[in-house]
């Protein structure tokens, strides 16, 4: 194995990490209607938590309103419920078999909580980001330890998973610059 190999193995693991942040960012509020918005949402149906999409269709209707076509008309109360209680800010009401939900403006303070919320996940990121650092610096020493690679080998992959965590890092406070600046947009 050769430091290369190491870091073959753990590029993939960091940018699974960005994937994943990205999704996690994507469910936080920013005023307009966002399918994403309801990602986190899970249903009690047929005795068992379920996604909200394995239960409906969800689409948006306009820029301040989404709409979920519920499958099984016996699932509108669940639906409803469960929007109502994942403590999104959201308001649904039951139309026939749809269930529609309105995107109210957000306040400034609600504002502010959601940039901190989307901060807080992109810190969780670079922690997961440097961790996967860490191992991927004892897997190098690891190498060097059993004469697999020269010390200069083992400095320079040091100095690669440096960069390597670096370029992940910037991805995750650009994106957190992104989403901050959706989320104040009045």
């Amino acid at each position: 194995m050769s430091v290369r190999d190491v870091q073959q193995k753990f590029e993939p693991r960091m940018k699974k990490t960005i994937e994943a942040f990205q999704h996690e960012i994507a469910s936080v509020r920013t005023g307009k209607a966002t399918t994403a918005l309801l990602d986190r949402v899970k249903v009690e149906a047929y005795g068992q938590q379920m996604p909200l999409k394995q239960v409906g269709n969800v689409g948006v209707l306009d820029v301040h309103t989404l709409v979920v076509q519920v499958w099984d008309k016996s699932m509108v109360g669940p639906v409803e419920r469960a929007i109502r209680d994942a403590n999104l800010g959201l308001n649904p009401t039951a139309d026939g078999q749809n269930v529609r939900i309105s995107i109210p403006p957000l306040t400034e303070e609600r504002r502010k909580e959601f940039v901190k919320l989307t901060k807080k996940f992109g810190e969780d990121s670079k922690v997961s980001l440097r961790n996967l650092r860490r191992d991927m610096i004892h897997e190098i020493e690891k190498l060097e330890k059993d004469k697999q690679v020269s010390e200069d080998e083992k400095n320079r992959g040091k100095k690669d998973a440096d960069d390597l965590l670096h370029k992940f890092e910037k991805q995750v406070t650009d994106l957190i610059t992104q989403k901050e600046k959706e989320i104040m947009e009045v």
